[in-house]
């Protein structure tokens, strides 16, 4: 909230401007992290609409992207601790999440931190010039099944 009350501040004289906030499918679904987290991520998408709306005149859009599971070093206790294992550690650990987390979703591969950069710049871009009070979810459809694969 405070990161689009000053952003918008210096934008509104400019007569445009791109606000994006970082939700999460917790905010869609249920059992995609803790009660708190998941409302506090549905609370950010829908200030992203609200902002949207209020800023829309101004030439201001606001969105939200959504992310799912993203296949990082924050599963095994993010970067400090990746830092501590040796790069043979950290690789078998990378492609096992990845396995992983391939299963979870109707995309058979895992998301990626690149996933969520092109997501942000198109919603950034010229391209994404008339999206305005939208969450981008980026899940490979993990929010519309997410349940695993059955094994084949």
């Amino acid at each position: 909230m405070l990161g689009i009350k000053h952003a918008a501040r210096v934008m509104k004289p400019q007569g445009s401007g791109s606000i994006i906030n970082n939700a999460s499918i917790a905010g869609h679904r249920y059992g995609q992290g803790s009660i708190l987290y998941s409302a506090a991520k549905a609370a950010v998408a829908h200030y992203t609409r609200l902002a949207g709306v209020e800023l829309g005149p101004f030439g201001i859009r606001v969105n939200a992207i959504s992310p799912g599971a993203i296949a990082t070093p924050i599963f095994w206790g993010g970067s400090t601790r990746a830092a501590t294992l040796s790069d043979d550690e950290n690789a078998r650990k990378q492609a096992k999440l990845e396995g992983n987390l391939a299963k979870s979703t109707p995309l058979p591969r895992s998301g990626y931190g690149y996933d969520i950069a092109n997501a942000a710049l198109f919603l950034a871009s010229d391209e994404g010039s008339f999206v305005n009070c939208h969450d981008l979810v980026v899940d490979g459809g993990r929010i519309a099944w997410f349940f695993e694969r059955p094994k084949e």
